[in-house]
């Protein structure tokens, strides 16, 4: 089957080879026919070694297909049923499961550790263990969620992790209150995805800021109040706050410098939301006295802060409500062979969402 895979970490471009096996089915795996993924700014952040992940490896971690194929002991899908992937599955039976705190289950990341795929030259691994930039993928049962019908195989995708991130940190992680001020930083399709999850939330004020233009002009459509390049955030804040600082800002980007932007520009009680996924070397800096002094909350929200599969069904009532625009963030698309393509659109901002179909 086809895949694109990274052969050395920090590699720039795929390499879209025919010859990958998909490996690892038995006793709680499920195997998909993946029809459509969504290039996240993970992907990219793995293939330049900002996020860990052994190499080689096939990118993508945001599909949605049709199971193929189910192993022993599993009973929730069955062939031919659609479903998402979810790259961060919970186990329902560790500590963080427990305590109502799935999204914190290891369970997933475990998966990373073990190889996927086969090529004549060895292992290949998938990407968070699920590896999207492929024809087919063999998960754990609970990386593959039922997903109705009606919903298109480019939504469900996108709700495998960008939807699901970013209004998830704007309804899960910070609870936006009604008639609050937000500053989203990175209007990407997740960050657009927290302003859209503002604006369900009742916020009078939402700004949007980012280097591009044209994902500007997007999150204005998506329910921003005004929309602006970083360097016209302080006349934002004054204008919008009076210069106190906004009650929520998100960081979407995932970068140290940018976090102490958004952490400035909250309000002294406000809320920090830090959603983009940075270096494990990049570091943060406060002083214990602002701290203290300030008492600003500062929350990680990791995969939007919920239950995962309930997540996934509250995106879906939206989405059929109208309340939420998902098809809006699909800007771009390509056939896998064009997967390079995809890569160009997410690093120049020119995307806000590319849907790889397969």
């Amino acid at each position: 089957m086809r895949a694109a895979v990274l052969h050395e970490t920090g590699q720039e471009k795929l390499e879209v080879h025919d010859d990958v096996e998909a490996v690892g089915f038995g006793p709680g795996k499920v195997r998909v026919r993946v029809r459509a993924t969504g290039l996240c700014h993970s992907d990219l952040s793995a293939m330049n070694g900002v996020l860990p992940q052994p190499a080689p490896f096939v990118p993508g971690h945001e599909g949605a297909g049709d199971v193929l194929e189910v192993g022993d002991g599993v009973r929730h899908v069955k062939p031919g049923d659609r479903v998402v992937i979810c790259w961060l599955p919970a186990c329902g039976a560790c500590p963080a499961c427990r305590r109502g705190q799935s999204r914190l289950c290891l369970a997933g990341f475990m998966n990373a550790g073990t190889p996927n795929f086969r090529r004549s030259g060895g292992d290949v691994f998938g990407f968070a263990g699920t590896g999207t930039f492929a024809e087919e993928v063999v998960v754990d049962a609970g990386c593959a969620v039922p997903a109705p019908n009606d919903v298109p195989y480019d939504i469900a995708a996108l709700i495998g992790c960008g939807v699901t991130t970013g209004l998830g940190a704007a309804l899960n992680t910070a609870d936006v209150a009604a008639g609050s001020s937000v500053a989203v930083i990175g209007c990407g399709g997740v960050g657009i995805s927290a302003v859209q999850g503002a604006r369900l939330k009742g916020a009078a004020e939402i700004v949007a800021v980012d280097p591009v233009a044209s994902r500007r002009e997007a999150a204005l459509r998506f329910g921003a109040t005004r929309a602006v390049p970083p360097e016209e955030l302080a006349d934002a804040k004054q204008h919008v706050t009076g210069g106190e600082g906004f009650d929520y800002v998100f960081e979407v980007v995932g970068r140290s410098a940018t976090a102490r932007t958004a952490y400035e520009n909250t309000r002294r009680g406000g809320t920090l939301v830090v959603v983009g996924a940075g270096a494990m070397d990049d570091v943060l800096q406060l002083t214990m006295f602002e701290l203290f002094f300030d008492e600003k909350r500062i929350l990680p929200s990791l995969y939007g802060g919920g239950d995962v599969v309930r997540s996934y069904e509250r995106t879906i009532a939206l989405w059929r409500a109208g309340r939420v625009d998902l098809a809006g963030l699909i800007t771009h698309r390509v056939q896998l062979a064009e997967i390079n393509e995809a890569l160009d659109q997410m690093r120049t901002g020119t995307a806000l969402r590319t849907c790889i179909e397969i």
